[in-house]
């Protein structure tokens, strides 16, 4: 059970230090003009994600995971997690839980920007998927990676057509 309690820590912990951020630059975004798709997907997206971990983390505490799976879910989680800052930090002010675009803004392509277009859900993914390593959890772990995916992915389409329109910048 210490295990478990140990990884919602290690879960929900940044995701409120995220949640901070990520309101504190939605309102600059706002008072700077920002404008926010009305097909995005967010409202679901903000219960999907953490009942997501916290479902594996009830699976967990009755499955239990392996040695194996521990030092797997570590590194992958980790990985991911400095992915996603990387990310984060690579897009400063304009980084949000939300698609809020400031007309007049330039498309970040620098940080991991360089290579992929979005970097921050790749490490997103790879949080779910250490998670379920880390827990045990098979079950929950592999239907928050598929339905996570496939919001996702229905983000990544409104995020490209509210950006479609800024030119890239180099910071």
């Amino acid at each position: 059970m210490i295990h478990v309690a140990a990884v919602a820590l290690g879960v929900f912990l940044p995701m409120l230090f995220e949640a901070i951020r990520s309101s504190r630059n939605e309102q600059r975004q706002r008072a700077r003009g920002g404008l926010e798709p009305s097909d995005d997907v967010y409202a679901t997206m903000q219960y999907v994600y953490p009942a997501a971990f916290a479902a594996m983390l009830v699976e967990g505490a009755i499955r239990g995971s392996t040695p194996l799976g521990l030092a797997a879910g570590v590194v992958v989680f980790v990985g991911a997690k400095l992915i996603k800052w990387w990310a984060i930090l690579a897009l400063g002010p304009q980084w949000t839980f939300r698609v809020i675009v400031v007309p007049g803004d330039r498309r970040v392509t620098t940080g991991p920007y360089r290579y992929v277009r979005h970097p921050n859900y790749i490490g997103v993914m790879g949080e779910l998927v250490g998670a379920a390593l880390l827990t045990g959890a098979w079950v929950s772990g592999s239907a928050a990676v598929m339905i996570f995916g496939a919001l996702l992915r229905r983000r990544i389409a409104v995020e490209e057509r509210a950006t479609r329109n800024l030119d890239p910048m180099t910071r």
